[in-house]
């Protein structure tokens, strides 16, 4: 027996932290999420080009397509490589098959000329046709400045901002210091310290796997009024797995509810990126119901079309050779290791 669904969408990703499985230990083990940020993130994405940016979100959008997930929202950031970092994240997926949505997450980490160039990347690929957003790191890490012209880019471009928001308690003060930029078309990544009571417009994308690994706690996503979706935060791209592990934190807080909440913000995903309901997948899986998905492991995509078009079939995708993809993320994610 076999099901049908639209393709997937995972609303927030980083295709970049393919490459990262393996790395080198940290010079110390980190404490707390910003110290993971210093000793982990920040370290990784200053030391990637574009030849591994590619081959990163190859890997990132295979594993991505082999788990039924057809649409990406991608949040990018690659301070010594920006300029044309997101034609090669778009370009890369492209060549896999999947639909992506690129942002760069500006910083003024690495002074005001790096925000700049970030303004510039996400303003040139959007202006050329690309499909994105406009990124922000986060709050925290941006001077007031350069949240007001990441704003007024995204309003001068029609398009939203992507953005982490909340994600440890190291940006608590982001609702005061985005309050009057953020609009409907927002995504804010993670959310977990932002108060339930907050003026913050937007659709929060709830990362549970990356929230329980970063030991930033519970963003209890049910208790916002905003619209909820489910994103992976890098950590691969299936989202049906998101999907079985937000609906058992809420359980483990709230022994009354079912997972058709969780369901909810898995379908966001199609209100976020409307063409992957274009897109067809046929699962292992009969029904694709959500109070089965919740309790089967293992459900695979058997085949998927993209706008009709195949893309996945008999386990292997149709475009590309993933043995290759593989084996060239592993030539870049050694080359990677070694600047670290």
């Amino acid at each position: 027996m076999a099901a049908t669904t639209p393709g997937l969408v995972c609303a927030h990703h980083h295709l970049y932290s393919a490459l990262a499985r393996g790395m080198p230990a940290p010079p110390r083990v980190p404490t707390n999420f910003e110290e993971i940020l210093e000793q982990v993130w920040w370290r990784l994405d200053a030391a990637l080009d574009l030849e591994m940016i590619r081959w990163s979100a190859m890997l990132g959008a295979l594993e991505a397509l082999e788990s039924g997930t057809t649409a990406i929202v991608d949040h990018h950031e690659s301070p010594n490589a920006i300029e044309g970092s997101l034609d090669t994240v778009a370009s890369a997926c492209a060549e896999v098959g999947v639909r992506v949505v690129a942002a760069y997450g500006i910083t003024d980490r690495h002074g005001p000329d790096g925000a700049r160039r970030g303004l510039a990347e996400n303003e040139r690929f959007i202006r050329a046709g690309g499909r994105g957003m406009v990124g922000i790191h986060a709050a925290f890490t941006c001077t007031d400045a350069s949240l007001r012209d990441a704003a007024g880019l995204a309003e001068d471009l029609g398009v939203g901002v992507h953005v982490h928001v909340c994600e440890g308690p190291v940006d608590a003060d982001a609702p005061r210091r985005l309050a009057g930029l953020t609009r409907d078309n927002w995504l804010l990544a993670h959310c977990v310290h932002l108060p339930t009571e907050h003026a913050l417009r937007g659709t929060i994308v709830h990362n549970p796997e990356s929230n329980l690994n970063n030991a930033v706690g519970y963003a209890g996503p049910a208790r916002f009024a905003n619209p909820v979706a489910l994103g992976t935060d890098g950590i691969g791209g299936n989202v049906l797995e998101a999907f079985r592990l937000a609906y058992m934190l809420q359980r483990s807080v709230d022994v009354t509810c079912g997972p058709d909440a969780a369901w909810s913000w898995l379908r966001r995903g199609w209100d976020l990126v409307p063409e992957a309901l274009n897109d067809d997948v046929t699962w292992s899986y009969d029904p694709m119901d959500p109070w089965h998905i919740a309790f089967t492991p293992g459900i695979r995509p058997l085949r998927i079309t993209i706008d009709g078009a195949p893309v996945f079939a008999d386990g292997r995708p149709t475009r590309v050779d993933g043995g290759e993809i593989r084996a060239k993320a592993r030539e870049q994610a050694a080359r990677l290791h070694a600047r670290l």
